[in-house]
């Protein structure tokens, strides 16, 4: 090995992106952008260790698919890489960011080859256009675009990254610090995903696979004597309720289920203990909303969904037009795309013997399809 830590940054929010999924989330074939990138770098065999920044909420779902080392990052670059920098054992380090997806194996060696020369080994494009700044001309030889990947001596970035200024790359903290850098001419195709429009320029991703991904979900809930009776979303005029930690929507749980089977993301238990004080009574569209944000961020779309509740008591036949415009609304799709089927269990069993309720839900979706934007 090189004695090199790689650092891949995505712990953004992708503010400047305008859309409800996270670009680290965007799909490559199968693979999310972030991992796509980071085996990438995986395949060089240039790196003791690849450490990978990002959200909390996010690093739960990466462990799903691969296994580097993941750090929580925090709200602002420089944080974050603190944080990585902390678990760094190698003399040198690699920072790169995910959205940096197309950079290629020559250009990592040529980088690392140049390490002896500088404490920060920096890639950068010359500048082809007129530039003003204010109202005076600068000459654009002198201008520099700089790139990531950057190369640095750990324990001075380290050192230099020790400050309350906040610095938009490493090599300028070094500089700043009093560190050496040397700057290395860069790759056209090592292009920067920030706004949308910059994935026409990004040659190296494949289109996301149109595959269908199902999930299942079940769920029964007893009744109970007391309390106010919600299925689907939806207020039942009956005088008893559900037995529940939450308000005991039996439909919408077997929903967030399915949806959760389908992207991959576990199950409702594991999202919202129901030994956690802060979901006691909740009511349950709001957990449904978190779940279909979960669903967009992460790069997925809801094609549809069916649902079956069992029951032989109460009669829901009149509700099912509200249940199914009350879950469209939340899923963000059509009512058409929200089937509701109630049946019975012709007086077998628990559900038979009117003690509670079951509901069956199916749930499929596709990636977010970024090449039709």
């Amino acid at each position: 090995m090189s004695n090199t830590t790689l650092i891949l940054l995505a712990a953004g929010s992708s503010s400047r992106f305008k859309l409800d999924v996270k670009k680290q989330w965007l799909r490559i074939n199968h693979q999310p952008l972030w991992q796509f990138v980071a085996q990438n770098f995986e395949k060089s065999e240039l790196f003791d260790e690849i450490i990978i920044v990002s959200s909390a909420e996010d690093i739960e779902f990466m462990k799903n698919y691969a296994d580097f080392t993941f750090i929580n990052g925090s709200d602002s670059r420089q944080k974050s890489l603190q944080n990585a920098l902390s678990h760094v054992q190698t003399e040198y380090v690699l920072v790169s960011d995910i959205a940096r997806a197309c950079i290629s194996n020559d250009f990592l060696h040529k980088i690392l080859s140049k390490k002896n020369l500088a404490d920060s080994i920096v890639p950068y494009l010359n500048v082809t256009d007129t530039i003003v700044y204010i109202n005076e001309t600068i000459d654009r030889e002198k201008v520099k675009r700089v790139q990531t990947p950057q190369l640095s001596r750990t324990k001075i970035l380290i050192d230099a990254l020790n400050t309350k200024k906040d610095f938009t790359d490493e090599s300028s903290a070094i500089v700043a610090n009093g560190g050496s850098r040397e700057f290395i001419l860069g790759e056209e195709n090592a292009h920067k995903i920030t706004h949308i429009q910059d994935l026409k320029h990004i040659n190296c991703l494949k289109t996301p696979s149109n595959d269908t991904l199902s999930g299942t979900g079940f769920d029964v809930h007893a009744f109970d004597d007391s309390g106010e009776m919600y299925l689907g979303g939806v207020l039942i005029d009956v005088d008893y309720g559900f037995k529940a930690h939450s308000d005991g929507d039996v439909a919408i749980h077997a929903l967030i289920d399915a949806l959760l089977g389908a992207s991959g993301m576990g199950d409702i238990g594991m999202m919202f203990p129901d030994n956690d004080d802060a979901y006691k009574g909740i009511d349950s569209k709001e957990l449904l909303k978190r779940v279909v944000t979960k669903i967009y961020n992460f790069g997925f779309i809801i094609v549809n969904v069916d649902l079956t509740i069992t029951a032989q008591k109460p009669r829901i036949g009149k509700y099912k037009l509200e249940i199914r415009r009350v879950i469209a609304k939340i899923l963000n799709i059509d009512s058409s795309r929200v089937n509701i089927k109630a049946t019975t269990t012709e007086k077998l069993g628990f559900i038979g013997r009117e003690e509670g309720v079951g509901v069956i839900a199916n749930a499929n979706l596709k990636y977010f399809d970024w090449t039709k934007i």
